[in-house]
């Protein structure tokens, strides 16, 4: 799973990669920097510590990506 998400700090949009098939877990923040987890849990865990949904100029968008990824990769 793929998410770009465009964020209200910068004009390149936030990336989260989620892809249990190669055991890729991966942000891109507004800053451009990024963060590579271990795990899922650790990616979703990151972001339920870094992000809120006014972060973003569409929070709904968010939401859905959140729920979404909880969906299909539970935190344990």
């Amino acid at each position: 799973m793929e998410y770009f998400l465009k964020c209200r700090d910068n004009v390149f949009p936030c990336e989260v990669t989620i892809d249990d098939d190669n055991g890729r877990y991966m942000i891109k923040k507004a800053d451009s920097s990024g963060e590579v987890f271990n795990s899922s849990d650790e990616l979703i865990e990151w972001i339920f510590s870094n992000w809120q949904s006014d972060d973003f100029y569409d929070p709904d968008q968010f939401e859905g990506m959140m729920r979404e990824i909880l969906r299909f990769t539970p935190v344990q």
